[in-house]
Formats: structure tokens, C-alpha cells, sequence
């Protein structure tokens, strides 16, 4: 299969590129580095040593066999190029992971908002509107959020993106709809993967799109399989407080002796997956693409739901850290209870890589490898929900509207 991976260079998109190349599949790399640009501006780069594209890309052959392509390209902004890319190509299958992932990120000032939005939104967009354009019956799957749901169930299992609902008509029947389950977006981040939802519905019905949306939990681990053949593979493993996941920064703060940084009471629940599960459920999507003229496949990418806390006293008890409760900088509920469905991927085959203290010890070991690394000063999350504006004072203008 020829695959477009649109964003292969970050945190998902290159262990996913990896994978599906070792599967023998010819790979393109669509990105623009923006996420490099971003390591710039927030003076926070990856525990892990990055090296460049032309190396990473290097490594992989040598280690491989394998040729990896890439192409530099904004795809939020260069969309002649994308359709242009799109008729020389000709993929089989687009994978979308050119999007900015970070909520707080999303929140840090009124420039990073409007950044989020016109890069995420008009990303997908192009992406959607360029594949009717070349008229290419081209597979794309998206990487999603459970964020799209909100938090909190009700009582019962989040869907996988639809929902049964019965209704009454003014004649006084009733009748049975599914409906998309109602999207309820926690910050500007999540807002454009709401967006995209909106999006692939709409192209799905009036173009016959065929389109997969994997709402996927949050990603803890750093190793797959072919990442770990050279460190010049290696893998982002961030840790400040814009892009470090939780549980990945829990284990960073352990190696390096810094409290675990639990923000508000810790009652907060979510969903995790580990990152060999990623590529895997990736690898599972594209292997069953939605018929052209089908809705929207949608899969909940996750396999298991863990409170902040309890993950903060696994890791003090395992790692002897101590765990600090810190102000939270989120405008959300302090508790909060989460059920999940993900049954598509479980029949589809997928065996869950489940939180074993064998693994956050594997996580922790490349956390004090690479400890020199660390910037203490970039742990503590700096962007909040809410801010008290002062008359007269202009909101913080940043050099995201420089390099975007």
C-alpha cells in the first residue's frame, strides 16, 4: 500500500511511519517541522535526542532496508502543493497526524488559539477538499481525541463516536436516530478536533470520502519495536508542562527527583494507551478501510481509563518519589468518572499493552538516561484556562505568529 503519512515527524506520526513502513508499505513523510519550531519557541526540547528528518530517515535505511520518503509541506497553508503532491503520489491511504496536539499549548495566549485553529482546521480542511478535488479514492484516517467527548458518562459507556437515540414526533410516534455522540471540547485544542469531526461527516456524506477517526486516549510509553534498532530513531519524549503527557511526565519526575506534579485534587480520569498500541491500531484502520458511500468509521483508540492520582501513587510507590498537588491550570470539573467502549479494535485483533510496572520502569530508564537533558525550569504547566485580563493591557503577543 503507498501511504501519505501528513505530519510523520512528531511524537504519533514517526513511530507510526516506522511501523507501517517495516510492514513493507511504501511510506511518504508529509511535514512541515513545525513541531521542531515549537521546541524552539518554548525553549523546551525533547528529553530524548532528536535528530534531524534527512538523519532519522537515514538511520531507517541502514538499520532497515527500507526507504522512507519525504516531502516538506505545510498543509494547512500550501494547498496547491498538497493537491500537486496528491496527483504525483497517488496514495492508497492518507494518515492525518498534521495537527498541533497540545491542549495547553492551545491555551497559552489569544495568538496560540487562533494558531490552533487556522493550522488544525485548515489542515484537515485542504486535506478533505484536496482529495475531491484529484478525485482520488484514497483511505484517510485521522488521529482524533476521546477529548471530543468531554468527560464524564452519565452513567454509561461513551460510544464509539455514535449514539442511539429515540425521539418523538409531533404525531406521537417514536423513532430510533443515531446521531453523532455530542461533542463537549475542553479546550481551543480539542474545540478543532470537534471541528474535524463536523468535517468528515459532512465530506463522507456529500463527497463519498472514505474516512476512519481514532478518538485516542492519552499516549504513555516511548519504545516500539523499530524505534528502539538506533538511537537516531529514537522517539519525542516530552515532559514539559505544554506537551508532556501525564503519565510520561509522572516517570520523567521520578528519574530526576522532582515531586510528581498532580494538578488540582488528582480526581480527574482518563483514558491512556501505550504507544505500541498506537501504531498498531493505525496499522489495524488502514486494514479496514469504511466502503466508499459508508458514515464515518469511527474507533475509540484507548485500553484503559486510570485516575491521576492513583497513577501519581503507583509511580511514588514503585520509583520512592513524593507527589505534590499543585494548582489546576484546566477550567474542569476536580472529579470525574470515565467508561469507555472500545470494542472495534479489540474483535480487529488488537491484544491491549496494559499498564505494568515493568513497562513505567522502562519508561523511567530512558527518563534517567537521559536525565542531563532535563530542564527543571519547564516541568511546572504555565498556561491556564482562565485569566483575569487587566484594563489596558494588551493580551501577550508570542513568536507562534512568527513561525506558524
Amino acid at each position: 500500500m503507498k501511504i501519505a503519512v501528513l505530519g510523520g515527524d512528531g511524537f504519533c506520526g514517526w513511530p507510526a511511519t516506522l511501523h507501517l513502513s517495516d510492514l513493507d508499505h511504501d511510506v511518504l513523510v508529509v511535514d512541515n517541522l513545525s513541531r521542531r519550531r515549537i521546541d524552539e519557541e518554548l525553549g523546551a526540547s525533547s528529553l530524548t535526542p532528536i535528530a534531524s528528518v534527512e538523519e532519522r530517515l537515514a538511520a531507517w535505511e541502514e538499520v532497515s532496508g527500507r526507504q522512507v520518503r519525504f516531502a516538506r509541506l505545510d498543509v494547512a497553508q500550501d494547498y496547491d502543493g498538497l493537491v500537486a503532491l496528491l496527483l504525483a503520489e497517488r496514495p492508497d491511504a492518507v494518515i492525518h497526524f498534521a495537527e498541533q496536539r497540545a491542549a495547553p499549548y492551545s491555551m497559552k495566549s489569544p495568538a496560540h488559539k487562533r494558531y490552533t485553529v487556522d493550522n488544525n482546521t485548515n489542515a484537515t480542511h485542504n486535506v478533505l477538499c484536496a482529495l475531491v478535488e484529484t478525485g482520488l479514492d484514497a483511505h484517510l484516517v485521522h488521529l482524533g481525541t476521546m477529548g471530543v467527548y468531554g468527560y464524564g458518562t452519565a452513567g454509561m459507556k461513551i460510544p464509539e463516536g455514535y449514539l442511539d437515540v429515540e425521539v418523538s414526533t409531533d404525531e406521537g410516534d417514536r423513532v430510533q436516530q443515531q446521531i453523532l455522540y455530542p461533542t463537549n471540547p475542553g479546550s481551543i485544542y480539542h474545540m478543532t478536533k470537534c471541528l474535524d469531526q463536523q468535517l468528515f461527516a459532512y465530506y463522507a456524506k456529500n463527497d463519498a470520502l472514505r474516512i476512519t477517526d481514532l478518538h485516542q486516549g492519552i499516549i504513555w510509553g516511548t519504545h516500539t519495536d523499530q524505534t528502539l534498532r538506533d538511537e537516531r530513531l529514537i522517539n519525542r519524549f516530552d515532559y514539559d508542562g505544554d506537551y508532556g503527557t501525564v503519565l510520561n511526565r509522572f516517570l520523567m519526575q521520578a528519574a530526576v527527583g522532582y515531586p510528581l506534579t498532580v494538578h488540582g485534587t488528582g480526581g480527574q480520569t482518563r483514558a491512556f494507551i501505550h504507544i505500541r498500541d498506537m501504531v498498531r491500531c493505525v496499522q489495524i484502520a488502514l486494514e479496514n478501510p469504511p466502503a466508499r458511500g459508508d458514515r464515518v468509521k469511527i474507533f475509540n483508540q484507548m485500553t484503559q481509563t486510570h485516575r491521576v492520582r492513583d497513577l501519581a501513587e503507583l509511580i511514588a510507590r514503585i520509583s520512592d518519589a513524593s507527589v505534590e498537588l499543585v494548582p489546576n491550570p484546566r477550567h474542569e470539573a476536580a472529579e470525574n468518572e470515565l467508561f469507555v467502549r472500545n470494542d472495534t479494535f479489540l474483535d480487529l485483533g488488537l491484544e491491549p499493552t496494559l499498564l505494568q510496572e515493568g513497562l513505567l520502569m522502562e519508561v523511567e530508564d530512558v527518563a534517567r538516561r537521559y536525565a542531563d537533558r532535563a530542564d527543571l525550569d519547564k516541568i511546572p504547566a504555565t498556561s491556564v484556562w482562565t485569566k483575569e485580563q487587566q484594563p489596558g493591557v494588551p493580551p501577550s503577543r508570542t513568536p507562534v505568529e512568527q513561525t506558524a
